[in-house]
């Protein structure tokens, strides 16, 4: 069962790196990760805060995350990995595509 979860965290923080303008750090044994999203709150992609990341990439992708402002992490997006990884790909799929979409 370890196995597993550390399996899919490896998968999301990998992922998530992958992305352009996301930045994640691996997580000391939870099973979520605070991935930065600063890299897109800007002019350019007119979202201002976290808040604003999390609402359009869940209208423009179906992808349902969490503030990190609700955390006290302005400029940070919390997603669990405690999910079959067949979601998992297809939510890393959906967010790298919204943020390309975003570039």
């Amino acid at each position: 069962r370890a196995d597993s979860f550390q399996e899919r965290r490896d998968f999301v923080v990998k992922s998530l790196n992958d992305i352009d303008g996301i930045k994640c750090l691996n997580p000391d044994g939870a099973f979520y990760v605070f991935p930065s999203c600063k890299g897109f709150l800007n002019k350019k992609t007119k979202l201002k805060k976290d808040t604003d990341f999390v609402k359009k990439l869940l209208e423009k992708a179906n992808v349902a995350v969490v503030q990190g402002s609700a955390f006290g992490l302005e400029g940070y997006f919390r997603i669990s990995y405690a999910t079959s990884m067949k979601n998992l790909k297809k939510a890393m799929e959906r967010i790298k595509s919204f943020c390309e979409s975003l570039s």
